[in-house]
């Protein structure tokens, strides 16, 4: 896989559900602090909204009087009980280390953005191990807005300077990926562990759908 035409300059990877095995641990969390405030959301109904931040997923299920009135704290609640409960469980998918360096050796820079806080996303590196093979990493703390929004992809955009948005493939697993990557200006490549459809991926503008990141490992079909 030599850097031509079809390669891009960089690659943005998104890490819930993309790097990591963690959306259905979002999930539970976040329906734990709805109950704690006395709204009881079925997973179900919380398991489509996975891949957006806060700031976009609470309005789903709450009108804006109550989330003016304590969606804050409910979104400090999650954090905490998502760190405390669920982080330590969290476990990387195979391959991400083999990719990062194959990306790599072939010239391509490699950035990493998640609506995840800050403290969430500190774990997730130290469990990948891929600090060393990535140039830039934002988080919902370095955007106004997050995914479906392009805010957290523009500022990991600012973290490779000389490249350009139309020179970069966002890799995640939610609609919300594609959708954030269309407003960007960036190609987008999905893959099925998130627990989202290639259809559904294909539908928010996915040029490829792989069924896993370690699929990526051979001849990904950027172009």
């Amino acid at each position: 896989m030599q850097h031509d035409s079809g390669m891009p300059k960089a690659v943005i990877f998104d890490i819930d559900g993309t790097l990591v095995d963690s959306n259905e641990f979002h999930v539970r969390a976040w329906r734990e602090v709805f109950l704690r405030h006395g709204k009881d959301v079925p997973l179900e109904a919380i398991r489509p909204q996975m891949g957006k931040g806060g700031d976009q997923l609470m309005p789903v299920f709450w009108p804006q009087a109550d989330l003016a009135r304590f969606g804050d704290e409910m979104q400090e609640e999650r954090v905490r009980l998502f760190i405390e409960k669920y982080l330590p469980r969290v476990r990387a998918f195979p391959g991400v280390r083999e990719l990062f360096e194959r990306l790599r050796a072939d010239g391509v820079r490699i950035a990493l953005a998640s609506s995840a806080r800050k403290p969430e996303l500190e774990h997730h590196l130290r469990t990948l191990g891929v600090r060393d093979l990535v140039e830039g990493v934002t988080s919902a703390d370095d955007a106004d807005h997050s995914k479906p929004c392009p805010d957290i992809l523009q500022a990991a955009l600012g973290r490779l300077p000389g490249v350009a948005a139309r020179d970069v493939v966002v890799v995640g697993d939610s609609p919300y990926d594609g959708q954030a990557a269309a407003r960007a200006g960036m190609k987008f490549v999905g893959v099925l562990t998130g627990g989202f459809t290639e259809e559904e991926l294909r539908k928010a503008g996915a040029i490829a759908v792989y069924r896993e990141l370690a699929e990526l490992i051979g001849e990904p079909a950027w172009t």
